[in-house]
């Protein structure tokens, strides 16, 4: 990969390692970047695909007592662990914020694993009054402990370029249902409210259209929130831990052009099938593995 600035299409999927392509991009190429990185679990994670069929004898028991019997169609995995999270991580926030506009956002995608101490790195590489919002996405859907209190929601954290000079459109984002409409007049209720820095909001549905059975999909009425409020139509946007591609997705609706990076074929080969509008360009000297992800079946990257 030369070190050449690339230029900007409509849509654009690029198969390589992000910290060597981030630095091909000109400074202040993107009004908004949104990064879901891995969450440093120290687990394998793993989704599968089921097939679900009426049968008598099945191992499922469904709504009015019908039995079911499920097969594992196929399953993909990423090892999700790293030694030191933050040294992997600090490179390509620097990245980020040089390659955002001055008016841009950052919105930084995270579990409460490493949420407090992403927090204490972006306000080094920021700074604190760059410090915009903490948005808790909290959902029902999961383990239940019993031996603490179960964990249901991801952090996102978000930080302007320029504190004084960022852009946000509250008007633009979707509204909520008051909790209490009794509580406000007729119109309001009949409006709603700007969601607050709590977003709930379920995960992707098992048989919604959605769902591309990438391991880590997230949502994309969450991330149509970032969009429509920290951009305007035609404005770039970047992820670079792209995985299934739902940034590319919203942005493709709502007229703004996007690029999209993971060093992983799997997650190319996903995005693709869901944008397929998209250009492609696969940098083999930047993604060294690649030819050994592709023999590796099952194992894909965040």
């Amino acid at each position: 990969m030369t070190r050449a600035k690339i230029a900007l299409a409509e849509g654009q999927i690029l198969l390589g390692e992000n910290l060597a392509l981030l630095p091909a991009f000109a400074d202040g190429s993107f009004q908004l970047i949104y990064i879901d990185p891995p969450f440093n679990t120290g687990k394998v994670q793993v989704r599968r695909t089921l097939r679900v069929v009426g049968d008598a004898a099945g191992e499922r028991t469904g709504f009015g007592g019908r039995r079911y019997r499920s097969s594992v169609l196929g399953s993909s995995a990423y090892e999700d662990s790293y030694e030191d999270y933050l040294a992997f991580l600090r490179p390509r926030l620097e990245h980020a914020r040089r390659l955002l506009r001055e008016e841009g956002t950052l919105y930084v995608h995270i579990d409460y694993r490493e949420a407090h101490y992403c927090k204490l790195l972006l306000d080094e590489i920021f700074g604190r009054e760059c410090f915009l919002n903490e948005i808790i996405w909290a959902y029902d859907y999961g383990g239940r402990s019993r031996r603490r209190w179960p964990a249901k929601h991801d952090t996102i954290l978000v930080y302007v370029k320029d504190a004084g000079s960022y852009y946000f459109d509250s008007s633009a984002v979707d509204r909520e249902p008051y909790m209490a409409p009794g509580l406000v007049s007729a119109e309001k209720a009949a409006r709603g409210k700007l969601p607050t820095d709590v977003w709930w909001h379920t995960i992707v549905p098992t048989s919604g259209r959605e769902k591309t059975g990438y391991p880590t999909q997230k949502p994309e009425g969450i991330v149509r929130r970032m969009v429509s409020a920290s951009t305007r139509e035609g404005d770039e946007c970047l992820d670079f831990f792209a995985g299934s591609g739902t940034l590319g997705a919203v942005a493709a609706q709502l007229g703004r052009r996007y690029v999209l990076i993971d060093s992983n074929p799997r997650a190319v080969e996903v995005m693709r099938a869901r944008l397929p509008r998209a250009e492609l360009t696969i940098s083999l000297e930047s993604a060294p593995h690649a030819s050994e992800q592709r023999r590796g079946a099952g194992h894909v990257s965040r």
